[in-house]
């Protein structure tokens, strides 16, 4: 049995909205796994349905061995951490030491295992130097990585990311690449939803391809991003080196930047 599965999952809102119709797939422990598609493709629900902000309509949700069914968010989210999107909805502490703080903690954690993870976390994402700020004193894109310190504190073994490059300039993007690598070194399991095909093909092994509230694509980047009707059924485009290498007819292959380099190189040496 994988770590993470979804079987046959669907979701429908209190007013009939349907948000999740059918989804299925699994991920094994320490997989790193990002989701795309555009927004009202399903995304966000089916994420939350993997810590128990939502519970399925229909189908189950397995976490470890046990389904999300009966067990309350909080038990759900000693294993899997969820980043939200906006920092806002997240963030109720008037320090950032505070706000990091406040997850091992709650979980009652020894001191001395606290303090390690604190400052872990503020280390790996870069706020150590604001630990004594408001958060609401910081851009929206500080607030982000406070956010996602507070969830790398609880060390849990499944992290979720909600669009954590939006709002993000090349230096974020930068340092979101670093956590994740660290992150996946130490064997967390990593689930990213991301609008920016650049940083998806760069960050990870696996992409989920969602659309109209469905799971249509499962691959790895180089699958994915030369599957054009799969990218068109969910309104996606190539990563921008995939359609440079498309448009000079030099391969149906190249997602990253560096193998895009080596081919015009040899093209030109040609």
């Amino acid at each position: 049995m994988a770590y993470i599965e979804l079987k046959d999952v669907r979701f429908a809102y209190p007013d009939g909205h349907l948000a999740v119709d059918g989804v299925s797939f699994s991920i094994e422990k320490g997989e790193n796994v990002a989701i795309v598609g555009q927004n009202g493709a399903g995304k966000t629900t089916t994420v939350k349905l993997l810590n128990a902000l939502h519970y399925p309509t229909d189908g189950d949700v397995i976490i470890d061995g046990k389904t999300t069914k009966g067990r309350t968010t909080a038990q759900v989210s000693r294993t899997v951490g969820y980043v939200f999107q906006n920092p806002d909805d997240q963030i109720f502490h008037s320090t950032v030491l505070a706000e990091v703080e406040f997850g091992p903690r709650m979980m009652k954690l020894p001191e001395e295992k606290v303090k390690e993870l604190v400052d872990y976390a503020l280390k790996i994402t870069g706020m150590k130097r604001f630990r004594e700020e408001n958060p609401y004193n910081l851009p929206l894109s500080v607030r982000k990585f406070v956010t996602i310190a507070a969830i790398i504190a609880m060390d849990c073994d499944v992290l979720i990311f909600d669009e954590p490059t939006a709002g993000q300039d090349f230096n974020g993007n930068k340092r979101l690449s670093r956590i994740l690598r660290d992150l996946a070194e130490k064997g967390k399991t990593l689930i990213t939803i991301s609008h920016d095909m650049v940083f998806v093909a760069d960050n990870f092994s696996r992409v989920i391809v969602m659309s109209n509230k469905k799971v249509i694509l499962d691959g790895k980047p180089k699958e994915v991003f030369w599957n054009l009707p799969a990218l068109d059924e969910a309104m996606l485009k190539q990563p921008y080196v995939s359609r440079i290498c498309g448009a000079l007819g030099l391969s149906n292959s190249v997602t990253q930047m560096d193998e895009a380099v080596d081919l015009i190189c040899a093209a030109c040496e040609q």
